[in-house]
């Protein structure tokens, strides 16, 4: 009866994304969006919690626990423990090796390039959970390294790629073995002498204010931030600042904000799976809709514009449909406003 390692080792090596391990339940993977099942035994709880063990959880205590593991043939993989209704459960996902540039994933690589040089400022990579953000930040870390004289900071829960200095010297922080918490360590890096400081994510408003400080005080900041959309990964982070700090906060947010990279992961027709993107440059009159939180504003920009700083889901989505990447059906389901979709791809608008 083969163990959960070797699911792992099977999952992976056949494309899966994610491997998803419940008691009481086959091993079930997701390959190319969609779910499938094992053909096996249902895990056992002694099975799930000795997987726990091996990754360093108490099945006992622990409730809830992100950690990176390396795997018996030196594999690298994200590892989410947590219960359902008592019963242990885990998902786990393949880390690559080496680190794709920006060609390989479909990135706007002129219009990052132009940002990463910058010394300081934010650059926020936004979308929803499973969509690459991780992967897309490590290449811009990784082109950083190859290009620029830089110490990098990067503060993760948990450290995910790991980075060999080239030009550039890595300081790697992992939330939990390293320190006790996003804002803490982003605290202290400030006194690291870091030249770029990567925050793996934006979750409450003081890591959001830590954020925009240690921009402000001329340092390169990349984040990243679960949201769907530029306007969304705005509005959200204008809704974790409070009252009182709300005004200066979407102040210096305009200030120096450099711009955002929000993305999808989408089915291709052909079995794969095609990156989406939409993207906001920090210039001109965006500056002031961002302090008045104009973000209808913003989006109708997007629409409209024809800067290669910007551009919206509704472009890239019609653009896939146009390269046959990407089935009509497909971008219908993934666009914001569906009837907007079906206005361009008729040559509406």
């Amino acid at each position: 009866m083969p163990s959960i390692f070797d699911y792992v080792r099977t999952a992976f090596s056949e494309g899966a994304t994610d491997l998803i391990l419940a008691e009481d339940h086959p091993p079930r993977v997701r390959i190319n969006g969609e779910i499938v099942s094992f053909e096996s035994h249902s895990l056992t709880h002694d099975e799930v919690a000795l997987f726990w063990k091996e990754v360093g959880a108490d099945p006992d205590s622990d409730q809830e626990k992100d950690v990176g593991w390396t795997a018996e043939d030196g594999s690298r993989l994200r590892v989410n423990l947590f219960k359902c209704l008592g019963a242990l459960c885990a998902v786990l996902r393949p880390i690559k090796r080496d680190v794709p540039d920006f060609q390989q994933l479909g990135l706007p690589s002129q219009l990052l390039m132009s940002w990463l040089s910058r010394r300081s400022g934010l650059i926020i990579v936004s979308g929803p959970t499973g969509c690459g953000k991780s992967t897309s930040v490590a290449s811009c870390l990784d082109w950083i390294n190859h290009h620029h004289r830089r110490h990098i900071v990067t503060i993760e829960d948990p450290v995910e790629y790991l980075f060999e200095n080239d030009l550039s010297h890595f300081s790697q922080r992992e939330v939990g073995p390293d320190t006790a918490t996003f804002s803490g360590a982003l605290r202290a890096a400030l006194r690291q002498s870091p030249d770029i400081i990567f925050l793996g994510e934006i979750r409450d408003e003081d890591t959001a204010l830590i954020a925009l400080r240690a921009a402000e005080t001329g340092h390169l900041v990349l984040a990243t931030l679960h949201s769907p959309g530029v306007a969304e990964s705005l509005e959200r982070l204008g809704n974790l600042y409070s009252t009182n700090h709300r005004d200066a906060s979407l102040q210096l947010l305009s200030n120096h904000l450099i711009g955002i990279l929000s993305q999808r992961l989408l089915p291709t027709t052909d079995g794969g799976l095609h990156l989406v993107v939409e993207h906001l440059e920090n210039e001109a009159a965006v500056r002031g809709w961002i302090r008045e939180r104009q973000h209808a504003e913003i989006r109708d920009m997007l629409q409209r514009s024809d800067s290669p700083g910007n551009l919206s889901f509704l472009h890239s989505l019609c653009q896939a449909v146009f390269d046959g990447r990407i089935h009509p059906a497909t971008a219908r389901a993934a666009a914001p406003n569906p009837l907007d979709l079906d206005r361009a791809l008729r040559g509406i608008v």
